[in-house]
């Protein structure tokens, strides 16, 4: 039986060697159970409520268990696994329903038990109250030090923590406290928050985070309190408790939402004063006015068929929507010109050229009846080599079946031998293993190049209904699997749109059969360009703009 050990731990008040304990019982467990250890998996400083699948190891064991490299999952215990009862108990039944035996050493947990559902069922409540627990000790624990005089939060731009034997205190950082000033001056003097980031960059002050200012640092969201503009610690007030962290059940990523006002707790601090009461009263003035209330907030989905699928070459970050006839660098837009100088080009003109290509590479004949023989040619590669690895798979069983009829003559005529057991116990494992593979025969979804071709019309046939109906959401799905990452390149008085992609590849994405051809193509594939702006230039680079080209390496831009 191959067996693998996962493992697990998660918070800092853990060492990297409680990977190495669990590790070495696991292993014990597995020699006493005579099972072979064939890997060995551990996540380190992660929580166990945090899916198995979105954790590194824990997204390989899962992986693993698909490929069926495992017979046996052997762990410390369950709560290695998952905390969350509902987590916990999908996880091991997908698990269980390959097959595959688990193990939990210390817990006592073992898939051969006529009773595992009902320990599975009372650890799994168990592990979840530990958390429930543990996150309300936390907040206890949070909620005293608040009521001591000593902070509970993270470091706030303008202080330093100052740590003493009973908690931590801000003290003021003179000089972030300056710029704090000058941007709240600024602001109430009617800059606005872009100006404001443009300006910081301009003169070098390192943001919160020693990176760039941007937008939504400086303003961020009134209604949450967040952005510097609406940190009231500036005017000598510190909330606790405004807001709470809270995980989705559904992608299990953790969403911040807001406390009922009465579950905030507030504290005068006027000797973290930074900016004067009448200063602060213009900037709220200003910030709660109604044309500052609307727009698309955060986080909604884009409206235009390529933002995020648009790169900047000169900075590497996303183009999107910047108004509402262009797109351009969002580096540009939220940091300012010190930090990328940019790269922008009108949305009409830039979803019409690359449409125009879709059109031209998809909805002609001519590139269908290209595509009807790059599947027919896939089609009889694959049915070949499935053929020969057929032939090879009865080769070796015909092997081994003369091997153990060796093994069973020779225990027939000296016995029973450690030796001669692994030996035999090696070859019928290996021939139950190869007499499952699948003989040479052509997958369903490829067995019919008819009917395949037939899919692959309707595909691109729905293509043409979406941008036609206007659906941008279902439209921007199949040109993002079609293009992939987009540059835009300046180019002299021109701007390019730049992509690997090619004829086939378009025609595969829209069609829905990634798989049908190899990934591993050259390793130098040329580069799609296709001219997005009117160019100038004498010699274009082809006839409609569309040519090919070939990186040379990294650009360096002035």
């Amino acid at each position: 039986m191959r067996a693998l050990i996962y493992s697990r731990f998660s918070s800092d008040k853990q060492r990297e060697s409680s990977i190495e304990d669990q590790v070495r019982i696991c292993r014990a467990r597995c020699e006493a159970e005579g099972c072979e250890v064939v890997a060995e998996i551990g996540d380190e400083g992660i929580s166990g409520s945090t899916p198995v699948s979105n954790r590194p190891a824990g997204a390989k064991l899962l992986a693993d268990a698909l490929a069926e490299r495992f017979d046996v999952l052997v762990l410390e215990g369950l709560d290695r696994l998952a905390r969350d009862q509902v987590e916990q108990e999908r996880i091991v039944r997908r698990l269980e329903h390959r097959g595959i035996r688990i193990i939990g050493v210390s817990d006592g947990y073992d898939s051969k038990m006529g009773s595992r559902k009902i320990m599975r069922g009372v650890r799994g409540l168990i592990n979840e109250l530990y958390l429930d627990d543990l996150r309300h000790k936390t907040h206890r624990g949070q909620e005293g030090q608040f009521e001591r005089g000593f902070i509970v939060g993270g470091k706030s731009y303008g202080y330093d923590i100052v740590r003493d034997a009973g908690g931590s205190r801000y003290q003021v950082n003179q000089e972030e406290a300056r710029h704090v000033r000058w941007i709240f001056e600024k602001y109430a003097a009617g800059w606005s928050a872009r100006r404001i980031a443009y300006a910081l960059n301009e003169m070098r002050v390192p943001s919160p985070r020693g990176r760039l200012w941007a937008v939504s640092a400086i303003f961020g969201s009134a209604a949450k309190g967040s952005g510097l503009l609406s940190n009231e610690l500036y005017v000598g007030r510190y909330i606790w408790n405004r807001s709470q962290w809270i995980k989705d059940p559904d992608t299990g990523k953790r969403q911040r939402v807001e406390r009922p006002e009465s579950e905030w707790h507030r504290a005068e601090l006027p000797d973290l004063q930074i900016v004067d009461d009448e200063t602060w009263l213009a900037v709220r003035a200003r910030m709660d006015a109604p044309r500052l209330l609307g727009g698309r907030g955060k986080g909604q989905a884009p409206r235009t068929l390529f933002s995020g699928m648009l790169r900047c070459a000169l900075c590497g970050a996303p183009v999107v929507s910047i108004n509402s006839t262009q797109y351009g660098c969002i580096n540009r837009k939220d940091r300012g010109p010190t930090v990328c100088p940019g790269v922008a080009v009108a949305r009409d003109r830039l979803d019409t050229r690359l449409l125009a290509l879709v059109r031209d590479e998809l909805f002609s004949q001519a590139a269908l009846g290209e595509l009807e023989q790059l599947v027919r040619a896939t089609i009889a590669e694959r049915q070949k080599a499935s053929s020969r690895a057929s032939k090879a798979t009865r080769e070796r069983l015909a092997e081994l079946d003369a091997e153990i009829g060796r093994l069973v003559d020779a225990i027939a005529k000296v016995g029973m031998s450690d030796s001669l057991q692994k030996r035999l116990m090696a070859a019928e494992a290996e021939k139950a293993k190869l007499a499952v593979i699948p003989s040479a025969v052509a997958p369903a979804a490829l067995a019919n190049v008819t009917d395949l071709m037939a899919l692959i019309k309707r595909r691109i046939l729905s293509i043409q209904e979406a941008l036609r109906q206007g659906d941008t959401a279902r439209a921007r799905t199949v040109l993002a699997d079609i293009f992939g990452p987009i540059t835009l390149v300046r180019r002299d008085d021109a701007v390019y749109a730049e992509f690997a992609t090619s004829a086939e590849t378009m025609l595969l994405a829209a069609s829905g059969k990634h798989s049908l051809v190899s990934t591993s193509g050259p390793r130098n594939q040329p580069h799609r360009c296709a001219s997005v702006t009117p160019s100038t230039q004498t010699n274009p680079p082809s006839a409609g703009f569309l040519f090919l080209c070939r990186r040379a390496g990294p650009r360096h831009w002035p």
